[in-house]
């Protein structure tokens, strides 16, 4: 980092933005962390229920329930039944803290040690849960301050916060539209590879060629490829229509 771009960070200001202004313990655990984030990354602002929650962890739903129990007490989460988990105030603070220092190891990964676009989310997940207030702002000056991440999705400022992304799922275009990707929402290696070994990743152009019936898969025409996408894998996707 250069001199004057240290000189745009001060520590001291920084720790007393995160105890005080977003009031965010510094004890969260690395279990407390993934859920809040988890939640945040399926839902954003609406409840989730927690067999979802389990199953994108990949813990049983019994392990779900105990977690969000905990999580409850710590007035990070509410838990209305048979409608599903909502972030607090403190808790969704908490969570785009963990986005923000995620989303800029994804970025630091990808353009400056040229990871494999595939694998920087897994690679950014072990490291954020490590990661000082002072090493996230500084993180964010050497790379410009970036706003989103190689993935498409926001990377929330500093005050936590960010704009949505302006699209909607693969899943809901008819045979037929056209669209472009804008974000890439799936936490999988295996299903960011399969993205990716089929080049649908933000910014490319896609069409849709056949929507099969029954909850059937897509056949996309990429570029001058055809492939197929099942509806869950194509949940992951945001698009935004290409207009006739």
């Amino acid at each position: 980092m250069t001199g004057e771009s240290a000189a745009g960070y001060n520590k001291v200001d920084h720790n007393i933005y995160y105890q005080a202004n977003l009031m965010i313990p510094g004890h969260l655990s690395e279990s407390t962390e993934m859920y809040l984030k988890t939640m945040m990354e399926l839902s954003g602002r609406d409840p989730v229920m927690v067999s979802r929650l389990a199953e994108r962890l990949n813990v049983t739903p019994v392990s779900a329930n105990e977690m969000v129990r905990r999580l409850g007490e710590q007035g990070l989460v509410t838990h209305t039944p048979y409608k599903g988990v909502s972030l607090t105030k403190r808790g969704r603070e908490a969570a785009v803290n963990v986005l923000r220092r995620q989303r800029l190891w994804e970025v630091f990964l990808h353009d400056h040690l040229k990871i494999e676009w595939a694998q920087i989310y897994e690679f950014a997940c072990a490291l954020e849960h490590a990661t000082a207030p002072e090493v996230t702002e500084a993180l964010a000056v050497f790379l410009g301050n970036p706003a989103t991440c190689p993935r498409g999705n926001p990377i929330p400022a500093a005050d936590g916060s960010f704009k949505p992304v302006d699209g909607f799922p693969l899943s809901e275009l008819k045979a037929g539209e056209r669209a472009r990707v804008m974000a890439v929402n799936a936490t999988m290696t295996d299903v960011l590879r399969y993205l990716q070994e089929r080049a649908i990743l933000p910014g490319c152009e896609l069409k849709v060629l056949e929507a099969a019936p029954l909850q059937g898969p897509l056949t996309l025409l990429v570029g001058d490829r055809e492939t197929a996408l099942g509806l869950s894998m194509a949940e992951f996707v945001l698009v935004k229509r290409i207009e006739p």
